[in-house]
């Protein structure tokens, strides 16, 4: 039960000096701290990270300076609590977030404070070259999973194959449709493609079905 928590997440927030109260106007818990202003803390308490846990923080935080949320750890240490993603959500959010142990230990697993990304420029660059290189809009969003994504180099790869339909070929003989055609033959991701002597290069049959499963790009 929620109330469970109440008394170990009390303790932990006496200790960094606060004064702790429950069921103070609807919420599970309010702390205050001395000072100019002083500090106004609201806790909720839950079994597990739910989306109506982070709901309830939202709503709570007009009427104070720091929202903690509070729930029970796993016993493996491997809960949706320790999940990065739930940190980083609560770190975007300006949450704090505990986890107590069924031994009643509380760990701060996130401190309320402004959350300050680090740019990925790589990753950035990875996703804008992608988008700039994929020819149309070739997947419908949230097919993701579902079948096989129709990526720039899965593109790319379609194009070559295409190019060999009528027969053997070389890369540079593909080149003008497939700038990448000597890497893709030669990489042969799907395995699309026989190598019949050197240089040369014709459909297998998984090229072949790969043809009639997308259509290249024009």
């Amino acid at each position: 039960m929620e109330t469970d928590l109440y008394a170990p997440v009390k303790r932990t927030l006496e200790t960094l000096g606060f004064t702790v109260k429950g069921e103070v106007r609807g919420c599970d818990l309010v702390a205050l701290k001395d000072g100019q202003p002083e500090l106004v803390v609201i806790g909720e308490l839950k079994q597990s990270f739910t989306l109506e846990l982070v709901l309830q923080a939202v709503e709570r935080w007009s009427a104070c300076d720091e929202v903690w949320l509070a729930v029970r750890a796993s016993k493996t240490g491997r809960g949706r609590e320790r999940d990065p993603r739930v940190i980083k959500l609560c770190r975007l959010l300006g949450l704090g977030l505990l986890g107590v142990s069924l031994t009643d230990r509380v760990d701060i697993l996130c401190e309320p404070a402004p959350y300050h990304p680090r740019p990925n420029l790589k990753k950035r660059a990875r996703l804008v070259e992608e988008f700039r290189r994929r020819q149309g809009d070739p997947m419908v969003g949230g097919t993701r999973g579902r079948q096989p994504q129709m990526t720039a180099y899965r593109q790319q790869a379609l194009v070559v194959a295409s190019g060999l339909v009528n027969g053997p070929s070389r890369p540079r003989d593909l080149k003008a449709q497939a700038p990448q055609a000597a890497k893709i033959l030669q990489a042969n991701v799907y395995g699309w493609f026989e190598r019949i002597e050197r240089g040369v290069y014709t459909l297998s049959p998984a090229g072949h079905h790969a043809l009639k499963t997308w259509p290249a790009p024009t």
